[in-house]
Formats: C-alpha cells, structure tokens, sequence
C-alpha cells in the first residue's frame, strides 16, 4: 500500500473513533445522567448510574485522544500540498481537544462531588454539568474553525472530491454560526441543529473515503510530483 493511502486510513480511523466516541459519551450517556433545571434528578441519576458516570467521562478522554490524533494526522496528510491550511487544521483540532478534556475533568469532579460531598452536592454536581455543557457549546466554535481549512486542503490537494471540500467548509461555517446562535438566540435550537447538518454529512464522508479510497495519488509523469514519504512531495524525472 502506497505510504499516502496508509496516512490516509489512519487518519480517517482516527476520525471515526473521534466519531464513535462522541455518540456514546455525548449523545446517549450525557443525556441519560445530565437533567437540565433539575439538579436533584442529575444526583440522583449518578448515584444509581456511578459505572454509566464513569463511562461518561471515560468517553469523553476518548474524545480528547482521537481528536488529537486526527489532528496530527490530517497535518501529515496535508503539509505538502496546502501547509497553511494543514497547520490549521491540526491547531483548531488539538485546541478542541484541550476544550473537551475541560469537560471531562468537569464531569469527572461531578463524581467525586457524589462521594464526597462539597456544600450542596446537587446544585454542585449540576452546575459541573452545566459548565461541561457550555464547554461544548462553545467548543463548536473550533469544530467549525477545524472544518474550514479542511475543506481548503480537500480543494487544493486534488487527492479529494472538491464537493467534499466546498460541504466541509459549508458545514465549518454552519458550526461557527450555531455556536453563537446558542447563546444569542437560545430558543432557536432547531436552527442551530439545521446549521451543523452539513458538518455531519461532510465529516462521514470524509471518514468514509478516508478509510475506503484513502486518497487519490498524484501522477508520476514529468513535471509533476510523486509521494516519496506519507504527505512529502519530491520531484519525478524519468
């Protein structure tokens, strides 16, 4: 397998467990312990669901790890093509993931608020909740910076669909607009979620040809350039 296609698959492995991870610790675990206005609801979930609690936060590691990987990698994938764009790519994703390793510690000090009681443990343990929850929140700002220069590296690598590249950056903006449509417009919800739609189409495709097609290798005739190393260009003569 060509050294390109390679860093491309692990990249796009890395983005499925980035993926993965955040529908089971966001979409299904937070929602099953977090009650939003009720902080005796949200004790009493985790003191009967203290393994389902730890899982959570365990997820929510999962998160910060996958993250960075696929950060890290998708700098490697594109350096050569489109270094300014890769270099935000992998500043954005990394900044994320500093945002959710916030909301980890958060949930993981709702833990020991439950065994160890500080002042009035619900109201503690909700508003731990509720700042992880804003961590989010304003986390989708860097979702959606990370998506842009993404979709600019899918348009000047030629190694991608250009329609992926234009629903990334679509999708990047439409993040940026609901992160702040949640805080200045907060009974638009419907909105916000109708924004972030075209991220969720453009990142499973890009996990999907990631992982399927990998990427698309640059010719090696005269006057253009072969992929020696994963992500490094060198000049072909033959």
């Amino acid at each position: 397998m060509h050294p390109l296609v390679r860093t491309a698959r692990a990249t796009g492995l890395f983005y499925l467990g980035l993926a993965v991870s955040g529908m089971f610790g966001f979409l299904l675990i937070r929602p099953r312990l977090y009650a939003a206005g009720d902080p005796a609801a949200t004790l009493a979930n985790l003191i009967e669901n203290e393994s389902l609690a730890r899982a959570g936060v365990a997820f929510e590691l999962l998160i910060v790890v996958t993250q960075a990987l696929a950060a890290v990698w998708f700098y490697r994938l594109f350096r050569a093509s489109d270094p300014l764009n890769a270099f935000g790519v992998a500043a954005f994703g990394l900044i994320n993931s500093v945002m959710i390793l916030g909301s980890a510690a958060m949930l993981g000090a709702a833990i020991e608020v439950v065994q160890d009681p500080i002042g009035d443990p619900a109201n503690t343990v909700q508003l731990l909740y509720l700042v992880s929850d804003n961590l989010w929140g304003v986390g989708a700002v860097f979702f959606g910076l990370w998506l842009i220069p993404m979709g600019r590296c899918v348009l000047n690598s030629g190694r991608l669909p250009r329609a992926l590249g234009w629903v990334l950056i679509a999708g990047g903006v439409g993040y940026l607009v609901s992160a702040f449509a949640r805080y200045l417009a907060p009974d638009a919800g419907m909105v916000a979620d109708v924004l972030a739609f075209p991220a969720s189409i453009g990142e499973f495709w890009m996990i999907g040809y990631l992982l399927i097609l990998g990427v698309r290798r640059p010719r090696d005739t005269v006057g253009e350039v072969t992929t020696s190393d994963a992500g490094q260009e060198t000049p072909t003569l033959r």
